[in-house]
């Protein structure tokens, strides 16, 4: 069952007027322990975990509504592999300059790294069986992936985002997917940024010259239309 328009900002999303379950993904971008779980790469450098925390509580009311009504539900992780091999020589450096090299050890093991503690997905909004993860070696969701593939497999063409960080990781995915023609939803709630300008930034980003890369609405105008 189709369901109608989401109260958001510059426009009702979607912009076709209605979103089916069968059609529709929540992506849920990096809720890493790296990212939002102390001792991770984001508390190495020195962040404040509030920040990127911040949007787990609605995230997770959002994942019950959604899995409960059958839409598609995605995660993305950020990490390299041990060798580094898939990791560029200036995002190491970068890293390693700032003392929270990729590859180095940490409370949560080596830091980005494929299968260690800091790179696991964060308890709260946990994947379920049957929810595909995508493995990424850089910042866009569709980059060295096989994102987009399972995406158009599957039908789906509308993609409403959640995760961290709003100004990097989720952005450039939400960029990367108006490009390729998806309509996108931020939940503005379900977001957040290890700095809070960057988030309200990239929040205003998306909503400029009428939705350059889609809408923005509060998780609560989500859920109001689902009838949760």
């Amino acid at each position: 069952m189709p369901f109608g328009t989401v109260d958001a900002d510059p426009y009702p999303w979607p912009y076709d007027g209605s979103f089916a379950p069968e059609s529709t993904a929540l992506i849920c971008i990096d809720w890493q322990v790296d990212f939002c779980g102390p001792g991770g790469y984001v508390d190495a450098m020195g962040y404040d975990l509030n920040l990127t925390r911040a949007g787990l509580e609605p995230t997770a009311k959002v994942l019950a509504a959604v899995r409960q009504r059958g839409f598609h539900v995605i995660h993305t992780r950020e990490g390299h592999r041990p060798d580094l091999s898939d990791c560029p020589p200036n995002k190491l450096w970068r890293s390693k300059r700032i003392n929270a090299g990729i590859g180095d050890a940490g409370p949560c093991g080596r830091i980005l790294v494929r299968g260690e503690p800091g790179w696991e997905i964060v308890p709260e909004v946990a994947p379920i069986d049957g929810e595909p993860i995508i493995d990424k070696p850089g910042k866009g969701s569709f980059y060295a992936t096989d994102f987009d593939l399972l995406l158009r497999r599957a039908g789906i063409t509308h993609l409403i985002f959640t995760g961290i960080t709003t100004d990097v990781c989720v952005h450039t995915t939400m960029r990367d997917a108006n490009d390729r023609g998806y309509e996108c939803l931020l939940l503005s709630d379900c977001t957040g940024a290890t700095d809070y300008g960057n988030y309200l930034a990239a929040l205003k980003m998306v909503t400029m010259q009428g939705g350059v890369f889609g809408a923005v609405a509060p998780s609560s105008a989500l859920l109001e239309t689902l009838g949760a």
